[in-house]
């Protein structure tokens, strides 16, 4: 029973915040200062006319809501319409139907793009984070085995070195090496490649995927590590490891039955915010290797003030962290009962 209301406490904490969430997300984008319906045209010979016809094109010529009209008219309509026809309301039904605008720029749905963005997104980065997370639990639970030796001094200095490079800086030196050995350093696939078999297809796409793949778990690597490390030295330090000791049990038995469990504590949270965050891509590695992912689009869409999408984006993000954060509570009631009853 205890543990069926701490899930529906936190299933409802989540709910609350992204509709909090959703709510910032809407009126965020719209106390920018200038108009949207000019945003993403940089054209100075548009005539009025044109202007009038894109606002009404993307519900501009709506008001936001009806408390509004006193700030700006011409950005926010004005109050004397129905509220179900303002733009929050139309904006929240949409959200429902899955529609999440249509982008100033390509005039294609932010849904579609945001789609095919995260699904590259998620094949570059979740890669990346998989590797690094085993990779760095692994180095760091060898390096706390092996504390105060030569083997752990290294393994320390080496994620300390991981963690601090500067990632733009990782991927242009890995995007040096990558060109001097012939390998792929820009884009997802070989132009031309539709027509392969699907086989050399996928390997093509592998083959793009290995240098920034490789810079994602560096960077990642040194800091699973080092947590890992510093957290199973806390719990081998405490007395009924001292006791499992004494009753004769093998480093593997500790380390196994009663120690990693504990140790794993803190780096739940650490991995799943990561993971939240991956969601949103690695914003620099997907700039220095031209990787058309989720935070390409990002980039791409503050260079062309694409409003829709950086709406849709930083919404998809914010659901992505929460839902993180949610699957790192559950975990943490899975490994330790005591939060349940705090």
């Amino acid at each position: 029973m205890k543990r069926t209301q701490y899930l529906l406490k936190r299933l409802g904490w989540s709910v609350f915040t992204i509709a909090f969430v959703l709510v910032l997300n809407f009126f965020l984008f719209r106390v920018l200062p200038g108009d949207p319906a000019r945003a993403g045209v940089h054209d100075p010979r548009l005539k009025q006319e044109a202007v009038e016809a894109i606002r009404v094109r993307f519900g501009l010529d709506k008001p936001v809501i009806n408390c509004f009209e006193s700030l700006n008219p011409v950005r926010f309509g004005s109050c004397d319409v129905n509220p179900l026809e303002t733009q929050f309301f139309i904006y929240v039904r949409n959200l429902f139907k899955g529609d999440l605008g249509i982008s100033y720029h390509t005039n294609r749905p932010v849904a579609e793009i945001l789609a095919e963005r995260l699904w590259n997104t998620i094949l570059l980065i979740g890669l990346g984070q998989i590797l690094s997370i085993f990779l760095g639990v692994a180095l760091g639970i060898f390096a706390a085995w092996k504390a105060r030796t030569a083997i752990d001094y290294g393994a320390l200095l080496t994620s300390l070195l991981a963690w601090s490079l500067p990632t733009f800086w990782l991927g242009i030196i890995l995007l040096f090496w990558g060109s001097a050995h012939g390998l792929p350093i820009a884009g997802k696939a070989t132009p031309g490649t539709s027509s392969w078999p699907l086989m050399q297809q996928w390997g093509d796409v592998l083959r793009h995927m290995l240098m920034p793949t490789l810079t994602y778990t560096i960077v990642y690597l040194g800091e699973y590590t080092l947590i890992m490390r510093s957290s199973l030295l806390d719990v081998l330090a405490e007395d009924y490891i001292l006791t499992a000791k004494a009753k004769g049990l093998n480093t593997f038995q500790i380390l196994k039955d009663h120690a990693l469990k504990n140790a794993m504590l803190p780096l739940v949270t650490v991995i799943a915010i990561n993971l939240g965050f991956t969601v949103a891509g690695v914003l620099q590695i997907e700039a220095v290797f031209s990787w058309p992912g989720l935070g390409g689009a990002i980039y791409e869409s503050v260079l062309r003030r694409d409003y829709p999408i950086l709406q849709g984006a930083f919404l998809l993000i914010a659901v992505a962290v929460i839902l993180a954060n949610l699957i790192a509570d559950l975990t943490y009631s899975y490994l330790d009962p005591r939060v349940q009853s705090e």
